[in-house]
């Protein structure tokens, strides 16, 4: 094991990524400090049992506060002094914000801001916060690229996402803040949220439920898988980005012409049929599912496929789980965490 003397602090590390990230960062040897509010979003005992075992390991430590408290954060941060910040901590899921878009505003763009105040005072070598692939909203040509217009969010969630990409670009501009958006494409595995439509089938599927089936399954998403994600995340720690000299930027890179500031999407490069999706869960389990098709929800887009190409270009690294591998983990997890 190689030692990174580097400390990174780390919001949301008893979620679903951050978890998988903070693991991965202590394995290197790096320091954590992990940031973390426990919502009841979903089952907070799942949240405990990630903070617990990432407890384990002496070079994490931990505070328990939400993010919107900048006085939590401030004092958690001026205790660390990071030399690197992660944001993934948010309040996550395109339906819920239909229902509770406040909780959005409050998580995700006053905590958003809470973050890069600490980072700005701390002067970090490097922030790193996570966005969004329904940033792209009602875009319709694809793989989505970077440098793709994103403008038409059709989600609160989606627009306090993008709300946050542009914070961080006036930060790194005003302050000289080296700062890296990440844009996630539908990301899952062993540890995974219960609200996410993996941990929901394969649920249902071991229980007899129907299964919701939304647009009928002709719906593709790029499905990302968890240490795929993270191990990009990790690389991308080191690829700092530095202000253009002339504010030259090299074609197809969305580093700002004004500002050490950059946005990767972070996905495998494939879009995959929700039908198809289901076949490999059933595949995975040894059942059929009792399939409930039903009309596209508010808020949901047909499609999300990602291109990756500046991920590979700024670390040689690109996603690439095959999904009925990746599929295949989660339920051999799901069945020895839950007993089914």
């Amino acid at each position: 094991m190689t030692t990174d003397t580097r400390r990174i602090l780390v919001t949301g590390t008893a979620g679903f990524i951050g978890f998988h990230l903070a693991r991965l960062l202590l394995e290197e040897g790096f320091r954590i400090h992990g940031f973390d509010g426990m919502t009841d979003y979903y089952d907070i005992r799942l949240k405990q049992r990630r903070h617990a075992m990432l407890l384990q390991n002496p070079n994490f430590t931990a505070t328990e506060a939400m993010l919107e408290d900048r006085d939590a954060f401030d004092a958690a941060a001026d205790a660390f002094e990071p030399n690197v910040i992660v944001h993934l901590a948010a309040q996550a899921g395109v339906r819920y914000s239909l229902e509770n878009p406040r909780a959005y505003v409050d998580a995700n763009v006053v905590g958003t801001f809470n973050v890069m105040e600490a980072a700005r005072r701390h002067q970090v070598q490097h922030l790193l916060m996570a966005s969004t692939s329904s940033v792209y909203g009602a875009n319709e040509e694809m793989p989505f690229r970077e440098t793709d217009k994103a403008d038409t969010q059709l989600t609160i969630y989606a627009a306090t996402k993008k709300a946050t990409e542009s914070m961080g670009h006036a930060y790194a501009h005003l302050w000289n803040l080296p700062t890296t958006m990440f844009r996630f494409f539908t990301v899952y595995g062993p540890w995974g949220r219960p609200d996410m439509a993996l941990f929901k089938f394969v649920d249902a599927i071991l229980e007899g439920r129907p299964i919701d089936i939304y647009n009928h399954g002709e719906m593709w998403r790029d499905f990302t898988y968890v240490d795929d994600l993270v191990r990009g995340i990790r690389l991308l720690i080191d690829a700092v980005p530095q202000r253009p000299e002339g504010g030259v930027v090299p074609e197809g890179d969305s580093l700002s012409p004004v500002a050490p500031y950059r946005v990767v999407n972070i996905g495998n490069s494939d879009k995959v049929r929700l039908l198809d999706f289901v076949d490999a869960i059933e595949e995975a389990l040894g059942r059929p599912a009792i399939r409930n098709y039903m009309e596209m929800q508010k808020g949901d887009v047909p499609a999300t496929w990602a291109d990756a190409s500046l991920l590979m270009r700024l670390t040689g690294y690109r996603p690439q789980t095959d999904v009925r591998e990746g599929i295949a983990r989660f339920v051999a997890w799901f069945r020895e965490y839950y007993g089914k």
